[in-house]
């Protein structure tokens, strides 16, 4: 029965995490853009996730309402001070899972594409543990 309530408690997790997965993502990759372009566009986002501008409209339009950006039409989309802060915890996780990974000697690429996954589905304490790996190894 504990076995049971643990596979529970672990589906429902996955499934919160898929759904802030997308804004996750979206957040970063602005933050990311906004530093590198100055500002960022929807065809920008577009082009970065390979999808369409209606898409990416959708997606818009979704964190606008949940507060995470400012957006108005054909203007640059910005993250509210919510987003800004998502986009960091985002980052922060991501830097973490891709330096574990490289520590265990994932390549590069390899462990680019793996952590962008992992790091909206591992726990804190797993994380944590993550880093301290890292630490103790001297990365």
């Amino acid at each position: 029965m504990k076995e049971q309530k643990t596979q529970t408690k672990g589906h429902q997790r996955t499934r919160r995490d898929h759904a802030t997965e997308l804004t996750q993502d979206y957040v970063e990759a602005i933050a990311e853009l906004e530093a590198k372009l100055g500002v960022c566009r929807v065809r920008d986002l577009a082009k970065r996730f390979a999808v369409s501008h209606v898409t990416v409209n959708r997606a818009v339009a979704r964190m606008k309402r949940d507060g995470y950006v400012d957006a108005q039409p054909y203007a640059p989309v910005t993250l509210t001070e919510k987003g800004r802060s998502l986009a960091q915890f985002s980052q922060r996780r991501h830097e973490i899972v891709f330096l574990f990974l490289r520590t265990l000697g994932v390549s590069e690429r390899t462990a680019s594409i793996d952590s962008e996954g992992i790091e909206h589905h591992v726990s804190d304490e797993t994380l944590s543990l993550m880093e301290k790996f890292c630490q103790r190894s001297g990365r």
